[in-house]
């Protein structure tokens, strides 16, 4: 495939983030690039209406946000704000499609070093081991479990950073909560030894069945948001209840204006 030029012709701005109108095969080509490109410290993050709303309350997060190489629309949210602002995003892009889409093209190049951050040592052993059968031609070289702490110290940071640079993975996959998972991208890009990371919060429980994805009947049609609040109410009702009407009306002013 051709990728569009890099630019702004490949964005939009929703709400003044520039989201991507990339598909999940041009967005993973992307990345694959990046890999055989040799670069460094590139991340994207996978966007929700949640995202948008909190990091309008967080300027940390914002930046980590404005910052990205890649912002997909995650979230049925996401294709209306679009439609309403006279956009062109029709299709979302979640974190589990790149997840997928990446691991497919690195296992049919046999080819891929991976590493796998955050989570419970047992989750992380499941990974690794359902890696190995679904994509064997990918090496998931390292895994790591942070301390379940709100904010890390500086000793957890290089520890963390360590742990990492010791295998030189092509890919990073960071799953902890947003947006500490994003905060953290961020500030570390730099000290990494990694083509690319990718913040992907959920896609962890979600590869390992831990958390169960939502029918493709409720993927498909945008209400794949419903089976995932009746699953984890107490985790999902403030985006569901509070962030979606706030998102709705930053859209709205942003029409008018």
């Amino acid at each position: 495939m051709v990728l569009p030029r890099h630019g702004d012709s490949h964005q939009e701005s929703i709400c003044s983030y520039p989201v991507t109108l990339w598909n999940t095969e041009q967005c993973t080509d992307m990345i694959m690039n990046w890999i055989d490109d040799g670069c460094s410290g590139k991340y994207f993050i996978a966007a929700n209406p949640h995202s948008i709303v909190e990091a309008e309350k967080d300027p940390e997060f914002k930046h980590a946000l404005l910052k990205a190489d890649l912002i997909t629309p995650d979230g049925i949210g996401m294709v209306v704000a679009s439609r309403l602002l006279g956009g062109r995003i029709r299709k979302r892009v979640t974190g589990s499609d790149i997840f997928r889409s990446v691991s497919r093209s690195l296992n049919e190049q046999g080819r891929g070093r991976v590493f796998f951050m955050g989570s419970r040592e047992s989750n992380l052993s499941a990974i690794k081991q359902k890696m190995a059968i679904d994509f064997p031609g990918i090496s998931a070289v390292g895994t790591y479990s942070p301390p379940f702490k709100s904010r890390f110290s500086e000793a957890d940071n290089a520890e963390m950073v360590d742990a990492v640079n010791r295998f030189r993975p092509d890919i990073l996959w960071v799953g902890m909560t947003a947006p500490k998972q994003e905060k953290w991208t961020y500030h570390h890009r730099d000290k990494l030894n990694a083509k690319v990371i990718g913040p992907v919060g959920a896609v962890f429980d979600f590869y390992i069945g831990r958390v169960k994805r939502s029918h493709p009947y409720f993927q498909q049609t945008g209400l794949e948001w419903l089976p995932r609040l009746l699953q984890q109410p107490k985790r999902l009702w403030r985006r569901t209840c509070i962030s979606a009407p706030r998102f709705l009306f930053m859209v709205l002013r942003s029409r008018v204006r």
